[in-house]
C-alpha cells in the first residue's frame, strides 16, 4: 500500500510567526499555535508520516545566524516529541525570496523523495498558513488545509484561483485533527474490467448519501441491507455482462466492497475488530467477523430454491467469500430457515450488524486492536 504524508509548515502553522521580523531566533520567541500540539498529538496516531517542509530565509547567512536557528528549532521538536509526535523528515530551504530557488516552497525541488511513486500524494496533505502552502500542494498533487479564519482564508483561496485544492480552511486545529481522522474512514474504488465496469464510494462513518444500482433488483435490495444496519454510506454503481449471467455482477462488487472497507479501515487503530448476530423471523443468521488481516472463510447455508428474486442463490455464499478476500478477514457464516428470501436477508442484515460492530472506533483510544501489535 502507498504511504501518506502530512507535509507542515513551521512559522505561522505550528509555532507563531512574529510580525516584526518573521524571525524565530531566540528561545523567548518560540511559542506555539493555540491547539497546535493537542491536535499534532492526535494527527500523528493517524497513517500518516509527518513532514516538517519550511522556508527559513537567509538560515547559514548573516541575517539569519545557524546559532539563532537552532536552539528554537530543537526546543520545538523536543516538546513535540515529548507528546508523541516525531517527524519523520525535516525540509528547510534556506534561500531568499528573490533568488527564485526550485527548493524554495512552493515549488517542489526538496520533495523529490516523495515523487518516486511510494506516496500516494492525492491522499496526502499540505498544513501552512499561506496560500504558497496550498499551491505547494497543488504543485505536489497533493490537497491543501490553510490555517487562517474561514472568511480571511477563502478570500485569499479565490484570489489565487486554488479552490479545487484546499479541502479545509480553519483558524482551529482542533478542527484540523477532526478532518483528518474522518477523512481516514473513506474510499473510493473504480475498477474496470471486460466484464464489468464499477465506482464504489465508501464512509464508514454513514455521513455521505447513499445510492445502489447493481442492475439486480434483489441484489441491491440486500446491499441496502448494509447501509442501513452497518450505519455506513454507499455508493455503488455497476454496469455488468448481465446478458450473460449474473455471476461477473456479484462477484465484483464484493471484490470492490471488500477493498473499500480495507482502505477504509486504514491503519485499524481503535476499531473494534471484531463483530457478530441475528435472528429475522422463523430464521437464524449467524455471522462471525475478525478484520485481524488473515482470510478465512466458513459457509453454512443451504438453500431449497435457485434463484431469489433475479438473483441465482448460489451466488451469495461466492459474494462473502469473495468479500472476506478482497478484505482480508475472517468470515464466518451460518443460517437456518424456512423462507429463502428471509434466510438471505438475514445473512446480509447480520454481516451489517457485525460489521458496524467491528468498524467502529472507539473515540477515547486510538490503540491497534492487536496484543502482536500489528494487523
Amino acid at each position: 500500500m502507498l504511504k501518506q504524508a502530512l507535509f507542515i509548515d513551521r512559522d505561522g502553522t505550528i509555532i507563531v510567526e512574529p510580525a516584526a521580523d518573521l524571525q524565530i531566533d531566540s528561545l523567548e520567541k518560540l511559542a506555539f499555535t493555540p491547539g497546535a500540539i493537542t491536535a499534532l498529538t492526535s494527527i500523528a496516531q493517524l497513517d500518516f508520516e509527518l513532514v516538517l517542509a519550511t522556508n527559513q530565509d537567509g538560515l547559514g547567512t548573516g541575517s539569519f545566524p545557524e546559532a539563532d536557528f537552532w536552539p528554537a528549532h530543537h526546543k520545538m521538536l523536543q516538546t513535540l516529541a515529548g507528546e508523541g509526535v516525531v517527524f519523520s523528515d525535516q525540509l528547510i530551504d534556506r534561500s531568499f525570496e528573490h533568488e527564485n530557488a526550485p527548493t524554495r516552497k512552493p515549488r517542489i525541488g526538496m520533495f523529490g523523495n516523495y515523487l518516486k511513486g511510494d506516496y500516494d500524494l492525492s491522499r496526502s496533505f499540505v498544513i501552512g498558513d499561506r496560500t504558497t502552502d496550498i499551491q505547494l500542494a497543488k504543485n505536489l498533487g497533493a490537497r491543501g488545509i490553510l490555517l487562517k479564519p474561514e472568511d480571511e482564508g477563502l478570500l485569499l483561496i479565490e484570489q489565487a484561483g486554488l479552490q479545487d485544492v484546499c479541502v479545509l480552511i480553519t483558524n482551529q486545529w482542533q478542527e484540523i485533527a477532526a478532518f483528518l481522522r474522518k477523512e481516514e474512514r473513506t474510499a473510493t474504488i473504480i475498477r474496470n474490467t471486460t466484464e464489468t465496469q464499477i465506482t464504489l464510494s465508501l464512509d464508514l462513518d454513514g455521513r455521505s448519501p447513499s445510492a445502489i444500482a447493481t442492475g439486480l433488483g434483489f441484489f441491491d435490495h440486500m446491499l441496502w441491507q448494509i447501509v442501513h444496519h452497518a450505519g455506513v454510506s454507499l455508493s455503488v454503481e455497476i454496469q455488468g455482462d448481465l446478458y450473460v449471467d449474473e455471476h461477473h455482477t456479484v462477484e465484483d462488487t464484493a471484490i470492490v466492497l471488500g477493498e473499500a472497507i480495507l482502505k477504509a479501515l486504514g491503519s485499524k487503530r481503535g476499531i473494534e475488530r471484531y463483530g457478530y448476530v441475528l435472528p429475522m423471523d422463523e430464521c437464524e443468521a449467524l455471522v462471525l467477523l475478525d478484520f485481524g488481516g488473515r482470510i478465512d472463510f466458513l459457509w453454512e447455508a443451504n438453500f431449497c430454491r435457485e434463484r431469489v428474486g433475479d438473483v441465482p442463490t448460489e451466488l451469495f455464499s461466492h459474494f462473502f467469500k469473495s468479500f472476506a478476500q478482497s478484505a482480508r478477514c475472517n468470515l464466518h457464516i451460518s443460517a437456518r430457515g424456512e423462507n429463502e428470501h428471509h434466510k438471505i436477508e438475514g445473512i446480509f442484515k447480520a454481516f451489517a450488524r457485525a460489521l458496524r460492530m467491528a468498524i467502529r472506533r472507539d473515540p477515547f483510544s486510538y490503540q491497534l486492536p492487536s496484543s502482536k501489535g500489528v494487523l
